[in-house]
């Protein structure tokens, strides 16, 4: 049998161009929220947990005022560390969606396609990013109906916007790696489960680092959650204040998510064998 014929080099090379790549990581966003909008009612059924967590643990930890929380009070506190929580849970198995286009065989036209690894798997985490902002604007209503004092400047949600989209893109993608490595459904929502709480809990989602035993101050200062909260709750409530940085918690949030894009870019074919 005579080989191949190789791809025309030119060819090769114009699909490493920027404009290339981001027009195919935007097709794929594209296709992403066609899904979206195609079951609404996702976004609102994800509302509900956030919902508890403000109303019942919020309303209980705030009367016993046993967090230090600074100049904030303890709703506010957590406003920004629940939001956080919220990309995580919708974020942490998006990789699910990835082993359903392989069993439809879905997956196999993406890669058989010109488009870069890179861009599928940016465009994946884009899309769950956007699908993320929905999440927060219930989230801000919610906030802004007990009262919470927020930040509604233009610079602010910026912010806030893009700490989401960040956040989402890094555990979505994250995701994808997970998918990637175990490659069945029922052992990735195992570990998806198993890794979420830890991700919360080990963060300064619901309680401030400060208080923290030694170890786990550790794991919070690596865990990129941690930067996400801390950006959010600098931007989103008045009277925040962040911890590492606003410009430290895009620069870990960034590279975080860079790496994760470099990896899950290399593992990503390796799903369909």
């Amino acid at each position: 049998m005579p080989p191949a014929p190789e791809r025309p080099r030119a060819a090769w090379a114009d699909r490493l161009s920027p404009a290339i790549f981001l027009r195919d990581t935007a097709a794929i966003v594209a296709t992403e929220l066609v899904k979206l909008r195609r079951d609404p009612s996702e976004i609102l059924t994800r509302s509900i947990q956030p919902a508890l967590w403000l109303l019942v643990f919020g309303q209980v930890f705030g009367r016993l005022h046993a967090v230090p929380t600074g100049k904030l009070d303890y709703f506010s506190f957590l406003a920004p560390g629940i939001l956080a929580q919220s990309v995580l849970f919708i974020a942490i198995f998006f990789g699910i969606s990835v082993i359903w286009e392989r069993d439809l065989g879905i997956l196999q036209k993406l890669l058989a396609s010109p488009a870069p690894r890179g861009a599928l798997v940016l465009g994946k985490a884009v899309s769950a990013g956007v699908r993320a902002l929905a999440q927060g604007a219930i989230i801000y209503l919610m906030a802004l109906a007990m009262g919470i004092q927020l930040n509604w400047s233009l610079a602010a949600i910026a912010g806030v916007v893009l700490a989401v989209m960040l956040g989402a893109a890094i555990f979505s993608t994250f995701s994808l790696m997970i998918a990637c490595l175990v490659k069945s459904r029922e052992r990735f929502m195992g570990i998806g489960q198993v890794l979420t709480m830890p991700l919360f809990f080990a963060s300064n989602a619901i309680y401030p680092i400060s208080i923290m035993p030694a170890w786990l101050k550790i794991v919070a200062h690596i865990n990129p959650l941690s930067y996400q909260v801390d950006m959010l709750r600098a931007l989103m409530v008045q009277g925040g204040a962040t911890i590492f940085g606003i410009g430290m918690d895009i620069a870990v949030l960034t590279g975080t998510l860079f790496v994760l894009i470099v990896v899950t870019s290399k593992l990503y074919p390796s799903i369909v064998r």
